[in-house]
């Protein structure tokens, strides 16, 4: 029997990685491009979390805000960071950076 312990060890490690893998949200990419969010309207699915993946592409720094999703969060110039949001009731949210907020708006559709 000691000879499958490896064999049984490989598999364990393997199926609980695949678990933690599959408790996870989806993601989402948005792109901070020219002071822009790149898409301007990101659809994600409704009553899920959802981890948002906000890239700033741009020197600067901008805040991702939006008061219906309550969240506030800096990304630095060239920085990337993750928004965690929902489960979302089917709706439109509105979000925009608060650094740019006459170019950067966009909304997220729970669809």
């Amino acid at each position: 029997m000691s000879n499958h312990r490896p064999v049984l060890l490989a598999l364990l490690l393997s199926l609980a990685s695949s678990v933690a893998i599959a408790g996870e949200p989806p993601e989402v990419r948005l792109v901070i491009r020219d002071h822009r969010f790149v898409p301007a309207q990101v659809i994600v699915p409704a009553n899920t979390k959802v981890k948002l993946i906000v890239v700033n592409e741009d020197a600067t720094p901008e805040e991702f805000e939006s008061h219906q999703l309550n969240r506030e969060k800096v990304v630095l110039g060239g920085g990337t960071i993750p928004v965690y949001v929902g489960p979302l009731k089917p709706g439109r949210y509105p979000f925009f950076g608060d650094f740019h907020p006459d170019t950067a708006q966009g909304v997220l559709l729970a669809q």
